[in-house]
């Protein structure tokens, strides 16, 4: 039980200090933010609880084949927003546009014999 309280404690400030820090610069908060930090303790997390680095080669080829749709809702969402679209409406646009993305990839790489 512990051992999960600092795995949700770890993950909380890491989130906590991106958004304080992204407040004061928008730069660093994007350095932070784009810094696979949550993957590191995804990989981190996984190999403590399994020991398996099967599971690690395989989660990291997920993340790299996913972080492609993933950038969509990085380049819509700032367009939305700019048009004058109201922030919330904008992100829950962006994120659908993100899933539709991350379906049509896995559908892409499933043509080519990749799963992920």
């Amino acid at each position: 039980m512990v051992y999960y309280i600092i795995k949700i404690l770890v993950s909380a400030i890491l989130i906590t200090l991106i958004s304080e820090i992204s407040k004061r610069s928008s730069f660093w908060g994007g350095v932070l933010a784009s810094v696979p930090i949550v993957s590191v303790l995804a990989f981190i997390w996984l190999y403590l609880d399994t020991k398996s680095t099967a599971k690690i080669i395989s989660l990291s080829y997920s993340i790299f084949w996913l972080v492609i749709p993933s950038l969509t809702l990085f380049l819509i969402l700032p367009l939305l927003i700019k048009t004058g679209l109201n922030f919330f409406a904008a992100l829950f646009i962006s994120i659908t546009a993100m899933i539709l993305f991350y379906y049509i990839m896995i559908f892409i790489l499933e043509k080519f014999g990749i799963n992920i």
